[in-house]
């Protein structure tokens, strides 16, 4: 897992002395167009750190799901490794759990605008996929109307190899680009397992404290994962350095290499009033 943070002198500890200074990234801009080109290059989003926000420990996101009314409670995402009772267990689910967290929202350049308060963790576990996702007390419609800041989107289908992406801190206050290198069939760390995995091409050399940060495409603005670990010191399977097995079951190490889990299950789990449905038609998440 990249590391949940207790304070940011801790973070520079453990990172080493490479670690990044908690500020804010330039915006990427889109390329400027060429006249003789015989067709458009598609359109890259300028993604910003609006509606990320900063746990005591972590990153995470203000999002919505396609279908989310914009009066119903906001909903967080971040690590199932990231909750403040500490890391599920292998095959522990949390549903509806009440929880008073707080959480700073940050505006496009980083600064904090608001602090937003959870009701309870709607969902939270580290089986199959690293995901827990918070109910607030306000609403996308509150939030948007008092600060100005919209939620983020959750992608409802699958990702693709080769899109570039954006990881969007809001810890470090710090965007990573790079592209998605591809899938991982299988991922293991310590006693976890996760399922399908999105790979990062080497350029989004996340470090800890970036855990929960939302993995953008930067095409469409949507959330198409949750960043969640990285290989650190070349160990196999062993906490801090995920390993990647195929389908035939071998094993693969690459150190210095991250990772994020793939966020297009939730919609379907989750009724137009953000309240967890996991009985759904095509709801697919684990289970308590």
């Amino acid at each position: 897992m990249r590391k949940p943070l207790v304070a940011a002198l801790f973070a520079l500890v453990i990172a080493g002395a490479g670690a990044a200074p908690a500020v804010a990234a330039p915006t990427p801009t889109a390329p400027a167009a060429q006249a003789d080109t015989k067709a458009a290059s598609p359109k890259i989003q300028a993604v910003t750190l609006a509606g990320t926000v900063a746990l005591s420990n972590c990153s995470g996101s203000v999002v919505r799901f396609p279908n989310s009314l914009d009066t119903a409670p906001a909903l967080v995402l971040t690590n199932g490794h990231c909750l403040e009772s500490g890391f599920p267990e292998p095959g522990e689910v949390i549903v509806n759990q009440a929880s008073s967290r707080t959480f700073g929202l940050l505006n496009s350049a980083g600064t904090r605008v608001a602090t937003l308060r959870a009701s309870k963790i709607a969902y939270s576990t580290m089986t199959d996929t690293d995901a827990t996702i918070y109910q607030l007390t306000s609403t996308y419609a509150a939030i948007r109307n008092s600060y100005g800041i919209s939620a983020l989107t959750v992608q409802d289908t699958h990702p693709t190899a080769g899109t570039a992406i954006t990881v969007a801190s809001g810890y470090w206050k710090r965007l990573y680009s790079c592209s998605i290198d591809g899938f991982v069939h299988t991922m293991k760390e310590g006693d976890w397992t996760w399922k399908d995995s999105v790979r990062y091409t080497s350029a989004c050399n996340t470090i800890g404290g970036t855990s929960g940060s939302p993995v953008v495409d930067q095409s469409t603005g949507k959330v198409v994962a949750v960043n969640n670990t990285g290989n650190e010191d070349g160990e196999s399977c062993t906490v801090n350095n995920p390993c990647e097995v195929d389908a035939s079951g071998n094993v693969t190490v690459r150190q210095g290499i991250n990772y994020a889990q793939e966020t297009y299950q939730f919609p379907a789990c989750f009724t137009t009033g953000n309240q967890l449905s996991l009985s759904a038609s095509g709801c697919v998440l684990p289970k308590p």
